[in-house]
């Protein structure tokens, strides 16, 4: 069941926080830059596993945040090729194919539930209203609750239902 939220999503209960970057992001804008700041680990491990593995935009990078949770990378965006230099633009395609390696990942790790923003609409430039059915496609008959943020309101705990 998907459920339309106001407040954080860093503030999430859910076992899963997903979010969109490209590969070789710098994480200097937005919530990336927030996961930046507040988990210099993540980031540093999320620049090793771009150097190494070279992922390409419509995949995903796992990393555990401990207590049995995850945060996710989406690989919503074409890569910035230089470090420092800026991520390309969102596609459909890319978030359709992300989205559908979450769903993937939900089946097989058994996830008892997912957060995510508005997925590519900030830095990635593409439009909620492109965006939400593809959510509703790939996770809206998952058996689990599925939380999207959709105002951002810093720091603010959102009602998550069961």
């Amino acid at each position: 069941m998907i459920y339309e939220l106001d407040g954080d999503v860093l503030r999430s209960g859910a076992q899963v926080i997903a979010h969109g970057v490209s590969p070789n992001d710098d994480f200097h804008q937005g919530l990336a830059l927030q996961l930046r700041e507040g988990m210099p680990e993540m980031y540093k491990d999320f620049r090793h596993h771009c150097k190494t593995m070279h992922p390409k935009p419509g995949g995903l990078m796992a990393w555990k945040l401990g207590e049995g949770r995850v945060l996710v990378h989406l690989f919503t965006q074409e890569p910035a090729y230089d470090h420092g230099s800026k991520p390309g633009r969102a596609t459909i395609s890319h978030v359709n194919h992300a989205l559908h390696a979450l769903r993937a990942l939900i089946v097989k790790e058994q996830i008892s539930s997912v957060a995510l923003p508005k997925l590519a609409c900030g830095v990635g430039g593409l439009d909620w209203q492109d965006v939400q059915p593809l959510i509703a496609k790939q996770l809206g008959d998952l058996d689990i609750p599925v939380y999207v943020y959709v105002n951002y309101h810093k720091n603010e705990k959102a009602q998550e239902p069961k």
